[in-house]
């Protein structure tokens, strides 16, 4: 076992420095008003506009929503992961696909569950979508926890899998999927999914937005008891402050 405690990462760092510098700026804007240093007017033409309270607004929801990403990243989704995969009831020797495996957060999860089964991830391992996003991180966080010899990452992209039809019972993605900004990708994805997925097989895709058309493409590919789930207020609060971005959920289904 690695000494080192596994490490996850930040998912899209990029966001939450964008974030940070707006609330940083916010920030300075709003203390340059309140000392008097601009009187936080200015003209556009004969039209005056008055910032008044509104930089002070926006550095709060920026950092706050800043914080709430770098908190799930470190411990959010790592306790989400856990009851998600309890939910699961492994039997221990099932055959597991990570779909967009990033660092290992699912891949490894499923593994501690397993005793002859094995698990499998693969990624295109963009550091964009994940701090540190890298085959080796996979890897030592593997080790770390203890599971190295159930664990098998590959380099592959989700829309072409390099698996023979109906290899895994269990194929799981999470925040992976929507990185693929074209629908007609999305679906091919999924598509790539339901074929690797063996008779009886399950699919639980854990996601940011998309989640009624992974449902109806998973039904295209014919699965079966596709059923969607999310906190319903956590997903409207989340709409309304990302401006729709972030709208999570997750979506089950089962190859007959």
């Amino acid at each position: 076992m690695d000494d080192s405690p596994a490490d996850y990462g930040i998912d899209a760092p990029g966001v939450v420095r964008n974030l940070v510098l707006v609330g940083v700026a916010g920030l300075g804007v709003w203390a340059a008003v309140a000392l008097h240093l601009w009187p936080g007017r200015f003209r556009i033409g004969p039209v005056s506009i008055d910032l008044a309270g509104m930089p002070l607004t926006v550095a709060v929801a920026c950092l706050g929503l800043a914080g709430y990403m770098v908190w799930s990243s470190k411990q959010g989704k790592v306790t989400a992961r856990e009851r998600l995969l309890d939910q699961l009831q492994l039997r221990g020797a099932e055959r597991v696909l990570d779909v967009g495996c990033g660092r290992g957060l699912m891949l490894i999860g499923a593994a501690k569950r397993l005793t002859s089964g094995s698990a499998v991830g693969v990624d295109i391992w963009q550091s964009v979508d994940l701090s540190g996003n890298r085959a080796e991180e996979t890897l030592r966080n593997a080790r770390a926890e203890g599971v190295a010899d159930r664990v098998r990452v590959e380099t592959a992209d989700m829309r072409k899998l390099p698996f023979p039809d109906g290899s895994f019972d269990l194929i799981l993605s999470r925040a992976a999927i929507h990185n693929l900004y074209q629908r007609e990708d999305r679906a091919r994805a999924l598509a790539e999914i339901a074929r690797v997925l063996a008779p009886g097989g399950r699919v639980v895709i854990d996601d940011i937005r998309h989640l009624p058309e992974y449902s109806a493409e998973l039904r295209k590919a014919g699965l079966t008891e596709v059923a969607r789930e999310g906190n319903a207020l956590l997903t409207g609060l989340l709409a309304l402050l990302t401006w729709g971005s972030l709208r999570p959920g997750v979506v089950r289904a089962r190859k007959a």
